[in-house]
């Protein structure tokens, strides 16, 4: 999915001026796009990449991944003894407000 579908920023230089990091960045591609520009790839390596690509379905590729991940889950969850698995739930970390004293003022801190 990632390597057909997915535009990865591939970094083209890296300029240090001053402390200070400049980055400037390729034009988006696919690793596939990328592949097919390449001239290092012979022709016939290409059209089966070509084959490929034409019979792939995002949309399809997608609901597959989610779904053998959902399955993970299941299994991950059974093993632990836990409840219903929500793979889709993002878990976050908490956060817990400490308050420091800096000359006579007090300062309020996020710590994780």
């Amino acid at each position: 999915y990632k390597n057909f579908f997915q535009p990865v920023m591939k970094l083209k230089e890296k300029i240090r001026d001053k402390g200070k990091v400049h980055r400037k960045y390729d034009t988006p591609l696919t690793p596939y796009q990328r592949i097919m520009e390449s001239e290092k790839i012979p022709e016939e390596n290409k059209k089966e990449l070509r084959k490929l690509y034409q019979r792939l379905n995002p949309a399809e590729l997608k609901r597959k991944i989610d779904e053998k991940i959902h399955r993970l889950f299941k299994v991950y969850e059974k093993k632990q003894g836990g409840g219903e698995p929500n793979p889709s739930k993002k878990q976050t970390p908490r956060l817990e407000t400490k308050s420091y004293l800096f000359n006579g003022t007090t300062t309020p801190a996020s710590v994780t």
